[in-house]
């Protein structure tokens, strides 16, 4: 039982989790002719919770058929509370040296998790703002772009659609300026 705890708490290698995750689309396709994706499921929620005479058209549709989509979302909430409670790994992130000299000269400091103490802290109103601007940023680049990264990166590429090759590298080059130039400076700002 030891192993198997420490097989779920360790982070597994790129050659085991990439197969499993790339192999979840043929497998959507197979079953159900569904496409992988997360970021449709608020219209999903907001069509069931719009009672029926004011709903906008955009809200019009027969949600129930993508109940399973709910399913999974509600899944992935679930298994990242199992995780996050019973799985967790007590050791801070594994990062490099130069990472933890990055962060640190930021006022960042390593504990346990993923989550930086600083950013944990939700007395700090700047870290509300943080919080709510990278919800719009990417509620706003996921309406825009027609999709999110995993329906995009994943599901897109998978299928060989060129607008999800564009929104990837989009995705790759907006995370690299996001690390490196604009949470810096963010959090400058916030801590």
């Amino acid at each position: 039982m030891n192993e198997l705890l420490h097989l779920l708490q360790s982070p597994w290698p790129w050659y085991v989790a990439g197969p499993l995750m790339g192999l979840t689309v043929p497998l959507l396709l197979w079953l159900g002719n569904k496409s992988f994706g997360i970021s449709s499921n608020l219209r999903h929620l907001c069509a069931i919770a719009l009672p029926e005479q004011a709903k906008p058209g955009f809200f019009r549709y027969n949600w129930r058929a993508e109940g399973w989509s709910l399913a999974f979302a509600l899944g992935l909430v679930l298994g990242g509370l199992l995780a996050a409670n019973l799985l967790a790994n007590p050791e801070p992130a594994n990062l490099s040296a130069a990472a933890r000299q990055s962060l640190s000269a930021l006022g960042v400091t390593l504990q346990p998790g993923l989550l930086p103490a600083e950013l944990s802290r939700l007395d700090n109103p700047g870290v509300w703002g943080l919080l709510a601007l990278s919800g719009l940023l990417i509620g706003f680049g996921t309406r825009y772009g027609g999709g999110c990264t995993s329906g995009h990166a994943i599901t897109g590429l998978a299928t060989l659609q060129l607008p999800s090759l564009i929104a990837t590298v989009s995705f790759f080059a907006g995370g690299i300026l996001s690390a490196n130039v604009l949470l810096p400076a963010l959090l400058r700002v916030i801590l």
